[in-house]
C-alpha cells in the first residue's frame, strides 16, 4: 500500500454513526483532507470536455473544495449546484465563486436537497457516506435526475483495510445498488485516474430509468 492511501485511509477514525456535518468540519479545520488531491481528476475534466450542454443543470454532491467547478465554469457551463454539510467549506465555497453567478452553493445534507439536475458529477462523495445508506443514496440520486439524467463519475473500485470513511467496494456491489434506478451504460476500470488511485476506481455512466 502506497503512503498516500495510507493516508487517505489513517484521516477518518469515527465510527459511522458519527460521520455528520461537524465531523467534517472538524477534518477542514484541521487540514485532515486527504480526499483532496489538488485539482478536478481527469477522468471527469476528460469527460466533460466532450460534454455538448453548456446549459445543463449540473449538481456536485459533497463537493469539497470543488476543484471540477472550477473547470466547469472555465468551459463555459452555465447551471452548476454545489452542496457540502460542512460549514466551513460552504463559506471558502461562497468567497470563491462570489463572482461567478452561474454557480449556487448549498450548505446541509444532501438527502435533504431538493431540486431537478440532468447531471450530477460523483467524486469522493460516495465514498463518504455509510455503506448502509447507499440503497438510499441512489434512490435519492434518481429523485434528484430528470428524465434520461445522468450520474458520472468515480467510485473506489477496492476495499480499504481501516474503517472509513472512505468506505470501499467492488463493481458488483454497486450494480446491485444502483441497477433499480439506473441503466449501467458504463461501470469499467478508470484508465486515467490520479497516479495515487490507479488500479482502484471504477468510471460510471448511469442513466436514469
Amino acid at each position: 500500500m502506497g503512503k498516500e492511501e495510507k493516508e487517505l485511509q489513517n484521516f477518518f477514525t469515527q465510527s459511522e454513526n458519527s460521520i455528520d456535518g461537524l465531523y467534517w468540519d472538524s477534518k477542514w479545520k484541521s487540514n485532515q483532507t486527504g480526499w483532496d488531491v489538488g485539482k478536478a481528476t481527469p477522468a471527469i475534466t476528460t469527460y466533460m470536455a466532450q460534454y455538448d450542454n453548456k446549459n445543463s443543470a449540473i449538481l456536485i454532491p459533497g463537493c469539497g473544495n470543488a476543484y471540477e467547478a472550477e473547470f466547469l465554469v472555465k468551459s463555459g457551463f452555465t447551471n452548476i449546484s454545489l452542496i457540502d454539510v460542512a460549514p466551513n467549506v460552504v463559506d471558502k465555497l461562497k468567497e470563491k465563486f462570489a463572482s461567478a453567478s452561474q454557480v449556487k452553493v448549498f450548505c446541509g445534507d444532501f438527502f435533504d436537497h431538493q431540486g431537478n439536475y440532468d447531471l450530477i458529477i460523483e467524486q469522493t462523495f460516495f465514498c463518504a457516506i455509510p455503506p448502509n445508506r447507499r440503497n438510499d443514496y441512489a434512490e435519492k440520486m434518481a429523485s434528484l435526475l430528470n428524465i434520461n439524467g445522468k450520474i458520472i463519475g468515480l467510485l473506489f473500485n477496492k476495499i480499504f483495510e481501516n474503517q472509513g470513511p472512505p468506505f470501499g467496494g467492488s463493481s458488483n456491489e454497486y450494480k446491485v445498488i444502483f441497477e433499480p434506478y439506473f441503466t449501467i451504460k458504463i461501470m469499467d476500470e478508470c484508465y486515467n485516474s490520479i497516479l495515487p488511485r490507479a488500479n482502484s476506481e471504477v468510471f460510471i455512466n448511469l442513466i436514469k430509468k
